[in-house]
């Protein structure tokens, strides 16, 4: 049975077009806008890679530590729907233009410039099915082949008018929304469970950070994904899919907060290597690393933070002050190697990697505070409160101070205010057995000519450095927990509450199979809870306007 909840997306929608079907016709349980990174995807797993998107999006809106949540609790503005407007009439134009309408089209019409209802269909029912995530009813296939008859007949043009009626397409909320719709859990009396169409989505979303595949699409027509063996043959076949490396990186992108370097600007005074194309690089770096080890033959989660091994390019290479051999033809853009650091290097894991010390740094200067703030809040999943509004940080910002020398004795000093301490004993420790690693992620051995003191204890157990601390972190069960807290929450769209028996399973799950990723991803897409609906999803889906 089907819920008639209305769809208020369309509030803000305006007069977009969105085919025949009415708001109350829509059925949305969650709906999430998509990401930059996800509408990308789809453009290119719909049309092909060589389509252009121009354009600025709104900014992704990050909440409880990810911008998969963030993404269920926005809405569009009347100026965002104008950018998306402007790159939507952009993509429909390079998809028929001459030189791409000859793949793009299954058909020719009879003729350039009148109507062709079944050429028309042929192709707007395909694309349709790849945008919306479902298959066109037979009455929005009418509906859009009727729009883009009376656009032709008034652009005397075949393509030009089916460009159009593609436009709106790309500007409809079944499109810029991710929207799962709902229907009656027979097995949770009063419940509501994602129909075939939105398991689907939110499954594809999940392992692969895109829309589903024509398969998948079948099987959930079937019905086959409401039955514990459909699912479970849909889920292995997708988890062997080269695309299960690009969920999986979508995910720790998230997670890790990782967008945050494209905001990373850095004195180029104290830091002259370090530059725009550094940021990109940095956190490719650390995406390459993670998924490598992550998605390798019973890999281990925990072991990002202890790994050697990675992959570098020239230019980090020079940060990182190692010889990174170069068989590229002179003038050839920097390409990726894999590279392992020696045994007796003091670099080990993603925590002092370029990307992580940087972002988490000031303009010109290291924070320890920042990095252990950082470790906290996205590693742990602990909140950590903001600084009161009246601290003095004049001490702690003088790197040139004659007395404090070092970032230790800075942040000694300026907690000495009983208000700062509190907070500062949990993250300084942490953040300080990275102080090596300056701003610019270059190592060192010594602040204003006094040696760094990097030692520190988490949890009562001590580290001398940073690697060390990797190794504590290595074996803390507050950082798998951590992991199962957050993939949930970005396969959900929310954050589950509190010690929830189906989430504290997939914890003891996790560690049992030996805290492999994609086993984790296996086991939450197999829980029947990851099909609920809650009545508060469905309230705020209906109140995204």
């Amino acid at each position: 049975m089907k819920l008639p909840v209305k769809a208020a997306i369309l509030c803000v929608a305006g007069t977009l077009s969105i085919g025949a079907a009415s708001a109350d016709d829509l059925i949305p349980g969650v709906a999430r806008r998509l990401t930059t990174a996800q509408y990308t995807r789809v453009i290119a797993d719909t049309f092909g890679p060589t389509i252009k998107i121009g354009g600025r999006f709104d900014p992704d809106v990050r909440i409880d530590g990810l911008i998969e949540v963030g993404a269920a609790q926005v809405s569009l503005s009347s100026t965002s729907l104008a950018q998306y407007d402007a790159m939507a009439r952009s993509i429909a134009t390079q998809v028929l233009n001459e030189e791409n309408r000859v793949t793009m089209l299954p058909c020719q019409p009879a003729s350039a410039t009148a109507a062709d209802d079944a050429c028309a269909a042929k192709f707007l029912s395909r694309v349709g099915a790849s945008l919306f995530r479902r298959p066109l009813t037979p009455v929005e296939i009418a509906h859009q082949v009727k729009t883009a008859a009376t656009a032709t007949e008034k652009v005397k043009d075949f393509y030009q008018g089916l460009s159009l009626t593609l436009a709106s397409m790309l500007t409809a909320p079944e499109f810029l929304f991710r929207i799962e719709s709902v229907e009656a859990d027979p097995a949770n009396k009063g419940g509501y469970r994602l129909d075939d169409a939105g398991k689907a989505t939110r499954l594809s979303f999940f392992l692969w950070d895109g829309a589903p595949d024509a398969e998948l699409l079948r099987a959930a027509q079937k019905g086959e994904l409401d039955t514990p063996r459909g699912l479970d043959k849909q889920i292995t076949r997708m988890m062997a899919s080269p695309r299960l490396k690009d969920g999986v990186r979508a995910f720790f992108d998230d997670m890790l907060q990782l967008a945050g370097m494209e905001d990373v600007m850095k004195d180029g005074t104290l830091f002259p290597k370090f530059n725009a194309q550094m940021t990109t690089e940095a956190r490719e770096q650390t995406l390459r690393t993670i998924v490598a080890v992550v998605t390798a033959p019973k890999g281990d989660y925990r072991e990002i933070f202890t790994t050697k091994k990675t992959f570098l390019t020239a230019g980090l290479a020079s940060i990182y002050k190692v010889q990174l051999p170069f068989d590229a033809p002179i003038g050839a853009p920097d390409y990726w190697k894999p590279y392992e650091f020696a045994q007796d290097d003091p670099r080990a894991g993603i925590l002092m990697q370029t990307s992580f010390v940087t972002m988490n740094s000031h303009p010109g200067r290291s924070s320890p505070t920042l990095r252990g703030k950082a470790l906290r809040e996205v590693l742990l999943c602990q909140k950590v409160p903001a600084p009161p509004a009246d601290v003095n940080f004049t001490i702690v910002q003088d790197t040139s101070n004659p007395i404090y020398k070092t970032a230790r004795e800075r942040l000694k000093a300026h907690a000495v205010n009983p208000v700062c301490a509190g907070c500062h004993k949990l993250i300084d420790p942490m953040g300080l057995a990275l102080e090596n690693f300056d701003g610019g992620g270059s190592y060192r051995t010594a602040e204003n000519g006094v040696k760094i003191d990097t030692s520190g204890e988490f949890d009562g157990v001590k580290f001398t450095d940073g690697a060390g601390l990797g190794r504590v972190l290595h074996d803390n069960q507050a950082i798998p927990s951590c992991l199962v807290q957050r993939l949930t929450a970005y396969g959900l769209g929310r954050t589950p509450a509190k010690n929830e028996a189906w989430v504290e399973a997939l914890k003891a799950a996790f560690a049992k199979d030996g805290y492999n990723v994609p086993a984790l991803m296996r086991s939450l897409a197999l829980t029947p809870e990851f099909y609920r609906a809650t009545p508060t999803e469905i309230k705020a889906a209906s109140n995204t306007h």
